[in-house]
């Protein structure tokens, strides 16, 4: 009897494998003039689609002329709106076209699925008026996001902390340099708030407390040689970003040099990411192949989803002097059945000088093998040549760096990790 069980499996897989083709078919069917239709308009320069009329509840204005020229467009798939059902993300690839330059693929977001910014207004609405529904744009004058009048010199941290997780625990260095740097108004360049018109401001606040990816962008940009995909503009709810290249994942069975290579960039990311110049720690809180991706030329790892970073001010820490700030943080190794799990305590990363929660991320998540993604396990280094096999230095660090036994393990695992991956990218050339 059991010996039959594979094949009933095998057979209902292919059932309903067909039974999907044939719901998909008749979708199609379904919806065919709606299919000609979305070919033929550029929902992109629609302003209610891209809901550029809830401003100033949005993230911005800056890329609204693009938008409007028709210089942006849904590649194929995208067109189809009877496929974002599977869409949950609203990310979406686009065409973006300059006369000169020719066009070139893009990615826009709206920051969340349909039902966390219909959250949001309905927020925005009870905290104004009580209600769930509401006229929004007047309601936006009567929140928080408003508060902040022109009167207001700067942003601080007593206004803003815990919003989100990267003011989680703000110093003032960090908000002026998000201030300043603040892409969605003209005038950028200095950190006085009251150089910012009001329904700036608010746009401001806005994505600061809803997803404040596109600061962290903004703040820490490529450009500078941070690790994050490059910002471009905004018009309504919808962000635009540089494509970076195809995610992580697709590179989980590429050569082994390849994934070599990979592995070293990442443990650098997770090395800039923690000690800098400028003494800003960024603790990247998910991480997952899917939040990674690799540039087609340059073959260079960028973080894709900046939504949950951490961002602690370690002048502040050191400043302040909280408990036990000078003693090593060990982030906690927990067994987890599920894809990308990570152990954290928010306030400890705020409030420790030396954290190791970005090595202990990257090696737990990507590439030991307690790395599960997809329904695959081994993490990006797994099925080593056999002469690094035999050798078992790869495996031992890997596994000091996601689950140390020493104190203190983790942070030489990493360092040696790095070393060692290093020396593998030097023979594999």
């Amino acid at each position: 009897m059991l010996r039959f069980l594979p094949l009933k499996l095998g057979r209902l897989y292919r059932c309903l494998k067909l039974l999907f083709v044939i719901g998909l078919f008749v979708i199609l069917l379904m919806n065919t003039h709606n299919l000609f239709a979305s070919f033929q308009k550029n929902e992109l320069t629609d302003r209610r689609f891209i809901n550029l009329n809830k401003c100033p509840a949005c993230f911005g204005t800056s890329w609204c002329r693009k938008f409007m020229n028709g210089q942006i467009s849904f590649e194929t798939w995208g067109r189809l709106r009877f496929l974002d059902v599977f869409n949950v993300k609203n990310v979406f690839f686009a065409q973006y076209g300059e006369p000169r330059e020719g066009t070139r693929r893009i990615v826009l977001k709206r920051l969340g699925s349909n039902q966390e910014l219909t959250d949001i207004d309905q927020k925005i609405c009870k905290r104004a008026t009580g209600r769930p529904r509401c006229d929004l744009i007047q309601a936006m004058y009567k929140t928080e996001f408003a508060r902040l009048n022109g009167d207001v010199r700067l942003l601080t941290p007593d206004v803003v902390e815990g919003w989100s997780d990267l003011v989680h625990c703000p110093s003032q260095r960090l908000l002026d340099r998000i201030v300043r740097r603040y892409a969605e108004t003209k005038d950028s360049g200095s950190f006085l708030l009251k150089n910012l018109k009001d329904t700036e401001r608010m746009q401001l606040l806005m994505t600061l407390a809803f997803n404040p990816e596109p600061l962290v962008l903004q703040s820490f940009p490529s450009d500078e040689g941070w690790p994050f995909a490059k910002y471009l503009g905004a018009c309504g709810r919808m962000v635009a970003v540089n494509y970076v290249g195809e995610e992580l994942w697709s590179f989980f069975n590429a050569p082994w040099e390849k994934r070599v290579d990979l592995a070293k960039q990442l443990m650098d990311i997770a090395e800039q990411l923690t000690n800098n110049d400028f003494d800003f720690a960024l603790y990247l809180l998910d991480v997952s192949f899917d939040n990674f991706a690799v540039g087609p030329r340059d073959g260079k790892v960028i973080v894709v989803d900046a939504e949950n970073v951490v961002v602690a001010d370690k002048r502040l820490i050191k400043q302040n002097k909280p408990e036990n700030f000078d003693v090593w943080y060990e982030s906690k190794f927990e067994e987890c059945d599920k894809e990308a799990c990570l152990s954290f305590s928010k306030d400890m990363l705020c409030s420790r000088v030396t954290v190791d929660h970005n090595y202990y991320a990257i090696c737990q998540n990507l590439l030991s093998r307690y790395a599960v993604w997809r329904g695959s396990s081994g993490g990006l280094l797994h099925d080593p040549p056999p002469h690094i096999a035999k050798d078992g230095q790869l495996e031992a660090l890997l596994d000091e760096c996601a689950n140390p036994k020493k104190r203190y393990g983790r942070f030489q695992a990493a360092k040696e990790l790095r070393e060692y991956l290093t020396q593998l990218s030097g023979t594999a050339r």
